[in-house]
């Protein structure tokens, strides 16, 4: 048998009703702050109101009257809250209200009330509301903030434009199971992806296309994600929601394993990096299989190490998504610069070491690694190298040619901001025989400057 509820859930209009809240503190204020957003008419009784309530007063519906709460206050009135550290006042309105049938709340004692107020996730005119029965409000809490993170504040205007096509999609399907799922094919696809990201016209335009013709092929949608340096909890919000909805999942090798883990379990899962004897995917092979793939109505996760727009060839590929009609979009990620250095205790930039910072790729797209080497050579800044590992004796080489000094402090950075980051720090004149003795892996970041000096004093990530 199922374990019995405590409580029934039950969403409550008040809207133009009469609620009394007895007490003047900060306690009240939230309790009024809530039903004034849920339209009802709020009285506040007590002898004495905080500054915060007279503002509040001020800017709302809301009567203030300043007496000592009596029994005849709760006539007409559709529901009571007690927010006062006067045990027996809070008693004594409880037990008014229950002889009056009328629903009370009084704040941190269910046991006086009959009706408690949950965490709300407020995504109108969708709402959430997580409950403790009053016996764990900090749980309750911190559940929400986790729903905060999952549920963006978008679903409020689908919830609303699916409130506009109701009765539309009432005619259209008599059974329920046919409503049922024609409502999940619009909140689970490109659909609602158009209204979080702010296209509302355009699906309304899908929807009615949709609900004129349900056969219809729904073009699929690309969604090109950051997903950082390898640490999972670097992900944005957005990029978690699109790779646990997305059908198909293009990965390469600098996407570490702890992010693969949180893509969607049923997903499709597509390697694109490289593979065994040396051999890469091209990136024409990648950009068609995108287009390929969304043509037959699937939402493709393109999943890159750090920033799509960062050394991460995303601009090629929503070039070709555009040329082809696709619809996509981009989710930056934390790059690998900014995680790497972080967790290594380097700041990029630093008032008494560093005013400037270059974001630099050892490797062209003819295969040549001719840079503009004369511009490296300055003090007080900062050279981040990316897939530097392979190239760094070239590049330690080509630095002190063109003039840097050969005591300029390096550190590679192997693994960055996961629990296998390893850290080396030498000067430009010491990479070779730092490579030389250590067995050092991709992917690795070279940082050059005097800002890696600070990484003694400044690491903070013991992993």
């Amino acid at each position: 048998m199922a374990r019995r509820m405590d409580y029934l859930p039950i969403f409550f209009k008040i809207s133009q009703k009469q609620c009394l809240v007895v007490g003047g503190g900060d306690v009240a204020l939230r309790k009024i702050n809530l039903l004034l957003k849920s339209g009802a008419i709020v009285e506040c009784i007590a002898p004495s109101f905080c500054q915060a309530l007279l503002k509040c007063s001020a800017d709302n519906a809301l009567t203030l009257t300043k007496k000592t709460f009596e029994a005849v206050d709760i006539q007409n009135q559709s529901l009571l809250i007690s927010a006062t550290d006067n045990e027996a006042l809070n008693a004594e309105v409880s037990r008014l209200a229950h002889d009056a049938n009328i629903p009370v709340n009084v704040v941190d004692a269910p046991e006086l009330s009959s009706f408690i107020m949950p965490s709300i996730v407020d995504r109108s005119p969708l709402l959430i509301a997580v409950s403790s029965g009053g016996k764990a409000p900090v749980l309750a809490r911190i559940i929400r903030a986790k729903l905060e993170t999952i549920v963006p504040s978008a679903y409020g205007r689908l919830a609303e434009i699916a409130g506009e096509y109701r009765g539309q999609v009432k005619s259209k399907f008599s059974h329920i199971k046919d409503r049922r799922l024609f409502w999940e094919s619009v909140f689970s696809g490109n659909i609602a992806e158009k209204v979080f990201t702010g296209r509302i016209k355009e699906a309304k335009v899908d929807l009615e296309r949709l609900l004129a013709n349900t056969k219809a092929q729904e073009l699929g949608e690309v969604y090109l994600v950051g997903a950082g340096p390898g640490d999972p909890d670097l992900l944005t919000f957005k990029a978690l929601r699109l790779m646990q909805q997305a059908d198909v999942v293009l990965y390469d090798r600098l996407v570490s394993d702890a992010v693969m883990e949180l893509v969607r379990r049923d997903a499709e899962l597509i390697y694109v990096g490289k593979k065994t004897g040396g051999q890469s995917s091209r990136q024409s092979d990648i950009n068609k299989r995108l287009v390929e793939l969304a043509k037959s109505g699937k939402r493709v996760c393109r999943l890159k190490g750090g920033d799509p727009f960062i050394f991460g060839r995303g601009g090629e590929e929503i070039e070709t998504l555009s040329e082809n009609g696709i619809s996509f979009q981009v989710v930056p990620g934390i790059t690998a610069a900014s995680g790497c250095s972080t967790y290594s205790g380097i700041p990029l930039t630093h008032r008494d070491y560093s005013q400037s910072c270059r974001f630099v790729t050892a490797h062209l797209k003819d295969g040549t690694c001719d840079l503009p080497w004369g511009e490296f050579v300055a003090e007080q800044q900062t050279i981040v190298f990316y897939m530097a590992l392979s190239g760094a004796k070239h590049l330690s080489g080509k630095l002190i040619e063109h003039g840097m000094r050969k005591n300029m402090p390096i550190a590679l950075i192997e693994k960055g901001t996961t629990p296998e980051q390893k850290v080396y720090t030498t000067t430009l004149s010491g990479i070779p025989e730092l490579l030389d003795k250590e067995d050092i892996h991709a992917p690795t970041l070279m940082i050059v400057g005097e800002v890696v000096k600070l990484r003694e004093k400044l690491n903070w990530y013991a992993n």
